[in-house]
Order: structure tokens, then C-alpha cells, then sequence
């Protein structure tokens, strides 16, 4: 697989549709040819501390963020026609449907291929399958994780070596 989109949600909380960041890494013929980031404001908008505690972000950095649908209509073009990447993509796809339920927006049913499915097929025996551990073992090890960007990017790497 040589064109895809590789993305990575942040939730605010417990709730799969408190996006509050999302990190997209277009690949196009085997090579990250684009970048998108956007912080979001999130649905339902208050931060458990177990989440803040994960990625760092709060209150502080996305009351003046844009809401989902703002942010989707950049995203929408760049990863049209592209099937998406995610690292445990039942969380992302989760908080995909998830968000797209909340504002009401008719989800389009995208492909989405997990790395981390991969990893267990093609890695064998490793201490986790957690993102930066699979990193390591593909070579490709990983700053700044749970960061939304990092984190695509670094799914995207993956998704090259494995899938």
C-alpha cells in the first residue's frame, strides 16, 4: 500500500466523539507528501484528568479551537479517495463515527487498516503492540507521542514497513 492517509485522534475524555486534536499524514507513492494538524474544540467540552494526563492538552489549548465540522472540511479533500491508517483504528474509527454522530454529519463509511493489527501478524513476540513499541521494532522510533501529528506520522512509517 503506497497511497493513504494515516490519522490519530486525541479525546478530551471518555467519550469517543471529545476529539480534541487530530494529526493526518497523507502518503502518496510510499512517501509522507503532506501534513495536517488541528487542535478541536471537544463534544462534550471538559478534560478528565487521565486524558490530559496522556497528551498534555486542556481547556487551555482548544476554547478557542475550531469544532469538528470546521476541522473536517479541511481534512475531507486532502484523504479523499484514500483509505485510512490508524495505530488501533477501532479507537480512531470509533471517535470518527462518533463525532461525525454528534454533529450530525453522514458518515461516508471509510476503509480504515490498522498497523497495529499488523504488528501482532507480522511482528511476532513483542513486550506490547503499543505504538511506540511497534515504532521501535520497525526501525522508526517515535518523539513527542500523543501528539496527534507524531503519532500519524509515525503510523504512516509503519503502515510502509508492514502493511
Amino acid at each position: 500500500m503506497t497511497d493513504f492517509a494515516a490519522i490519530d485522534f486525541e479525546t478530551a475524555n471518555g467519550q469517543r466523539s471529545s476529539v480534541c486534536s487530530v494529526g493526518v499524514a497523507i502518503v502518496r507513492n510510499g512517501v509522507i507528501a503532506d501534513t495536517f494538524y488541528s487542535l478541536i474544540r471537544p463534544e462534550p467540552d471538559y478534560y478528565a484528568w487521565f486524558c490530559q494526563r496522556v497528551h498534555g492538552l486542556s481547556h487551555e489549548d482548544t476554547d478557542g479551537a475550531p469544532p469538528f465540522p470546521e476541522v473536517w472540511r479541511k481534512i475531507e479533500p486532502l484523504i479523499e479517495g484514500l483509505p485510512l491508517v490508524a495505530h488501533n483504528s477501532p479507537f480512531d474509527e470509533g471517535c470518527l463515527k462518533a463525532v461525525f454522530k454528534v454533529y450530525g454529519m453522514d458518515y461516508p463509511d471509510y476503509t480504515f487498516f490498522c498497523t497495529c493489527r499488523a504488528a501482532r501478524r507480522r511482528l511476532g513476540l513483542l513486550p506490547n503492540h503499543q505504538l511506540h513499541t511497534v515504532a521501535e521494532a520497525c526501525g522508526c522510533p517515535m518523539t513527542n507521542h500523543h501528539h496527534a501529528l507524531a503519532d500519524a506520522e509515525t503510523c504512516a512509517k509503519i503502515a510502509l514497513k508492514l502493511l
